[in-house]
């Protein structure tokens, strides 16, 4: 079959052959590799005496790593299929995208549903997943969509409300103060994070906020609507940590884990075990004491510490620096992005993933209360994986339509 020549392409057939944002790109493979390394060091004893109860690893050591091993050449081979895809097919499949997630989100509430340690958050279906990853994304496609075309619903004519009448009224007082054009993307958020509660999945629901909160932010809505929801979700969360036996007690552990290391105080205990022991330079890849059976989780939600612990200040503060390279180099390309949709949905990907990043890293070394938030690119999780790296295929989508500035 004959080739399509270049000139008979359309511009934006063209923009979106064009060349990958390599700066990204590499900050991205560079993390995934150094996480799968780390995960194969933290999972190392948890695999081998086969620990965790849901899983049978046969006594395999290298069960987690080789796991993680295939669904992440899965995601870069992912990435770089949705890289190709010209990014403007996302707007017209934003609504089909929050529809279907949300009807999976439903359908973790039925017999397909699945249960672990309290939580009912996956899906089974031949193979398990949570959709909750696949809603954090469909919430920003749909948003940053919907949102890339407010300037023109802004510059379009008013609508003229009777005056006379007080619905009128308060319709007029609604539309000069934003709050008509927040209404659907609220009941919309509302909607997912009550079926989120209901899982329940907390850190769920903070990156789904994180991520929207972000796109209504770049797009212009007014500062007073985010104080006010700040407002609102601190008096809330002061209300369930004080009216919560369950919450009550988790925060005296969290302010002081000491007071409780046979209960919900031991994982950040141990976790800081871990963190001290590593001192500057750590104790070197693969030489950590606390992942054989000390510390709870220590190939997921606190990969970091057995990071700290093996690499020490330095590694980790190395790390750090990859992750914030990574969030400035994105909302650099969100700057840049040829139109407002590619913007707007750089900066919830973005926003979500330093979120994420900020969150994690808090909770492991106490500065925050357990959340039960993933390291993104060394947790142990394959839907995660995928869909962050799906996640990054969108961005590089974007970063190819990037025009180069012309030389002088």
């Amino acid at each position: 079959m004959r080739k399509t020549a270049k000139r008979d392409l359309t511009i934006e057939q063209q923009l979106a052959r064009g060349p990958l944002d390599l700066p990204y790109l590499a900050l991205v493979l560079l993390l995934t590799a150094i996480g799968l390394v780390m995960l194969l060091s933290a999972s190392y004893a948890s695999a081998y005496y086969n620990l965790d109860p849901s899983v049978d690893t046969g006594g395999n050591p290298y069960y987690y790593f080789l796991g993680q091993l295939k669904f992440a050449v899965a995601g870069v081979v992912g990435m770089y299929i949705v890289s190709k895809i010209d990014y403007q097919w996302w707007r017209g499949l934003s609504v089909p995208a929050l529809a279907g997630s949300i009807f999976l989100l439903i359908l973790v509430f039925t017999p397909l549903g699945r249960s672990s340690n309290g939580a009912r958050r996956w899906l089974d279906i031949g193979f398990s997943f949570q959709p909750s990853e696949l809603v954090k994304v469909a919430v920003i496609l749909f948003f940053a969509a919907r949102l890339s075309k407010r300037k023109d619903q802004i510059k379009a004519p008013p609508k003229k409300w009777n005056r006379r009448t007080l619905r009128g009224r308060m319709g007029e007082f609604a539309e000069n103060i934003g709050l008509l054009e927040l209404i659907p993307y609220g009941v919309i958020l509302l909607f997912i994070l009550f079926l989120l509660y209901k899982q329940p999945h907390m850190s769920g629901m903070i990156l789904v906020c994180s991520g929207a909160a972000a796109v209504l932010f770049a797009s212009g809505i007014r500062l007073y609507w985010f104080v006010g929801g700040g407002a609102a979700v601190g008096a809330a969360l002061l209300f369930l940590i004080t009216q919560t036996e369950y919450m009550t007690a988790r925060m005296q552990s969290w302010l002081n884990p000491g007071s409780d290391l046979r209960g919900d105080g031991y994982q950040l205990w141990q976790s800081q075990i871990a963190i001290g022991s590593g001192g500057l330079l750590g104790t070197g890849l693969g030489n950590s004491r606390q992942k054989y059976m000390f510390l709870p989780e220590e190939h997921n939600d606190f990969v970091f510490a057995i990071v700290c612990e093996e690499l020490g200040l330095i590694g980790a503060c190395l790390i750090i620096i990859l992750f914030a390279l990574l969030i400035v180099r994105g909302y650099w390309l969100a700057l840049h992005a040829r139109d407002r949709f590619g913007s707007l949905m750089i900066v919830g990907i973005n926003t979500q993933l330093a979120a994420q990043v900020i969150l994690n890293i808090g909770v492991v070394t106490g500065a925050l209360p357990t959340t039960g938030i993933s390291l993104p690119f060394f947790s142990y999780g394959g839907t995660a994986l995928m869909v962050q790296l799906a996640e990054v295929g969108l961005i590089l989508a974007v970063s190819r339509q990037i025009v180069a500035p012309k030389e002088e």
